[in-house]
């Protein structure tokens, strides 16, 4: 039961994802592309999840932290070069 339920769960996010590249693509300014990219980090990071479940595997759980950190840390560098127009003072 909890194999067909983490495959649905796949599937309505990679669904998810497919979504936020659309609106990536058709984004009308630069905030709306930046929250898609954010949602998009954020779906892999849960597909990620759901795989890991799914095989019993720890590496897609690391491989998920990473996403985060590096989503994280690219999100703050975009919106600071996009309110200062320079990322290093």
């Amino acid at each position: 039961m909890l194999t067909q339920i983490v495959l649905v769960a796949m599937l309505l996010i990679g669904l998810s994802l497919l979504l936020n590249l659309w609106s990536l693509l058709r984004g009308s300014s630069m905030p709306d592309r930046l929250l898609a990219l954010d949602t998009m980090y954020i779906n892999s990071i849960a597909l990620l999840l759901c795989y890991g479940i799914y095989g019993a595997s720890n590496l897609h759980f690391e491989a998920a932290l990473l996403i985060a950190m590096l989503g994280f840390v690219s999100t703050v560098a975009v919106c600071k070069f996009m309110s200062r127009g320079d990322i290093i003072e």
